[in-house]
């Protein structure tokens, strides 16, 4: 589904990601892990093409997308939720939906039933605006928002920071209904490792600005674990 090839990416002549290889297989869940500052929303911000990379190559099902705006990326079917939500608190909750209708793979007139299936609170709460919501429920409006786009692929960057544990609980059901029931691929940048565990099929590893590890969520060892994530 996505793949990024020896992907480098540099602040000013500071170089940051260094010949970044991940891989996230069509219909699954990949973790992308690594302790804070090792350059995995930056990452995440070349693929959506909102930094430019200087070499490397960026492909979505099998289609080289490395100079792409990211406009146009949003529009092959990536959905993007940044850390920090990101929605517009001065909108209402149906006016934050609404924008993602005439820029995803398929123009739609109306906010698609899922959204309100998956979140039932943004439905009750479609007159309010969004930054009386509570961390949690922006949360869900941040999600529904980019599944508004009907993507094939959901970018997650840290969605349980901050939240309350039963919206964390719910986002990870929410997440195994996507790729089981839906077919969405879903890489997700996140810290807990339990929530990782329970969601995952495979993870990346990064230090650095480097992939150092990568496999099937089995293979996340102790050593691993010590090694790239322990604080």
């Amino acid at each position: 589904m996505l793949l990024t090839k020896q992907l480098n990416q540099y602040y000013g002549e500071s170089h940051t990601l260094w010949d970044v290889d991940l891989a996230v297989p069509k219909g699954q869940c990949t973790c992308l892990m690594g302790r804070n500052g090792v350059g995995k929303t930056t990452l995440l911000d070349c693929i959506m093409g909102l930094l430019p990379v200087r070499s490397g190559t960026i492909l979505l099902e099998g289609r080289d997308i490395t100079r792409y705006a990211a406009e146009r990326r949003a529009g092959l079917g990536i959905g993007y939720v940044p850390q920090g939500r990101q929605i517009f608190p001065l909108l209402t909750v149906r006016e934050n939906l609404e924008i993602g209708l005439s820029t995803g793979r398929t123009r739609r007139k109306k906010i698609p039933e899922l959204v309100f299936e998956l979140f039932p609170v943004l439905q009750e709460m479609l007159g309010r605006r969004g930054g009386d919501l509570s961390g949690g429920q922006q949360q869900q409006l941040a999600i529904g928002r980019a599944l508004v786009l009907n993507p094939s692929l959901l970018i997650l960057d840290e969605p349980t920071e901050g939240i309350q544990p039963n919206i964390v609980q719910e986002i990870g059901e929410i997440i195994n209904r996507l790729k089981n029931e839906l077919d969405i691929t879903v890489l997700l940048v996140e810290q807990k490792l339990p929530f990782a565990r329970a969601v995952a099929d495979g993870f990346v590893l990064l230090d650095r600005g480097r992939s150092v590890a990568t496999g099937g969520m089995d293979g996340l060892d102790d050593q691993l674990i010590r090694k790239y994530l322990t604080v």
